[in-house]
């Protein structure tokens, strides 16, 4: 070969180097030009998630290239499961397709959860709009006035489906702690589950902070709702006379399960995109996430609505889902236990 051809054939191999990487730059906004993009949210409408989950796609999209426009789906069933299972075995794969499904399903699948079809590692998780603290919280009828009485009378508590902080929390508590709640299932959501608090089916339930204070504040003021405490290390910012369920955690190995279940708090409101989604894409979907997260606008209309806005990224998201996995196996087989 001749040293003109050795010069036109890098030459014309540049050209197309830096046409293709052209076009790969275009990619992005051309794919989600006049897109519709699907968020799967796993559970029905009006609790945290699709509020939240209404409140980002307002904003999200102008801060994606080529402004693509969003259609909630709302998929409730076994506590996200469900949702997540669709989004890793149906849903699109090519980035028009992403989902807030519950901050629970990690653990349940760390835990070996029946029914779980999915790897949360293989995610590309785009972040979290919050840090959630759970509690849970009784009516003014309860045999439970305080902490302590749920170690030693019946307390009858709703659940809404494997996976869900309402069905998970009883039990995990009575098994770890010598709790005596009375898990009744069947409650499609935490929303059917306080209207059977407000029938008297039911003493109580476990579920977000924020769904309590954005929902049901004033009966938590009027002495109708009782918050006997937080799952969390310490008591919650606005309520700091809730004592924490920590107290109670006598022994390392107790802490230590309790801080893996808290996991799911820190998690927030975890939103994905499922594994195999073209990188570009999901670089796109989390910068465009997290544009939106500090636009003053999205944030003065979530603080309006009664959410508390603390943006965690996907990158925060994939780490506590690997540290979860890499949790030592005694901490692991105790976890194992709960809901058992």
């Amino acid at each position: 070969m001749s040293r003109f051809s050795r010069i036109a054939g890098a030459a014309l191999a540049a050209s197309v180097l830096a046409l293709s990487s052209g076009a790969r730059a275009q990619s992005v906004a051309d794919f989600y030009r006049n897109r519709l993009i699907t968020v799967v949210v796993g559970s029905e409408s009006s609790g945290d998630y699709d509020v939240w989950m209404r409140v980002i796609i307002r904003y999200m999209g102008k801060y994606i290239p080529g402004n693509p426009s969003f259609v909630v789906q709302n998929m409730p069933g076994a506590g996200g499961i469900r949702a997540t299972n669709y989004m890793n075995n149906v849903a699109p794969k090519d980035g028009s397709a992403i989902a807030m499904t519950s901050r629970n399903t990690a653990f349940k699948a760390f835990a070996g959860e029946p029914g779980i079809q999915f790897d949360p590692r293989k995610f590309n998780w785009l972040g979290s709009p919050e840090v959630a603290s759970r509690v849970c919280v009784v009516s003014g009828s309860s045999p439970a006035k305080s902490i302590a009485d749920i170690f030693e009378k019946e307390v009858i508590m709703a659940g809404a489906g494997a996976g869900t902080a309402l069905s998970t929390v009883p039990p995990m508590l009575n098994r770890l702690f010598g709790a005596k709640f009375k898990l009744v299932e069947g409650y499609s959501s935490a929303t059917a589950a306080k209207l059977a608090i407000d029938r008297g089916e039911v003493h109580g339930l476990c579920q977000s902070l924020s769904q309590i204070t954005r929902a049901y504040m004033q009966d938590v003021q009027a002495g109708r709702l009782k918050i006997l405490f937080s799952m969390e290390p310490t008591s919650p910012p606005v309520f700091p006379d809730v004592p924490s369920i920590h107290a109670y955690a006598k022994t390392d190995q107790l802490r230590a399960v309790l801080n893996l279940f808290s996991m799911g708090t820190r998690m927030g409101r975890p939103i994905h995109a499922p594994a195999n989604t073209p990188a570009d894409r999901v670089a796109a979907l989390r910068e465009g996430f997290r544009l939106a997260m500090a636009d003053p606008e999205l944030r003065t209309e979530a603080v309006r609505t009664g959410l508390e806005p603390n943006y965690v990224s996907g990158e925060a998201i994939a780490g506590m889902v690997d540290e979860l996995f890499r949790t030592p196996q005694e901490i692991r087989d105790l976890a194992g236990q709960i809901g058992d």
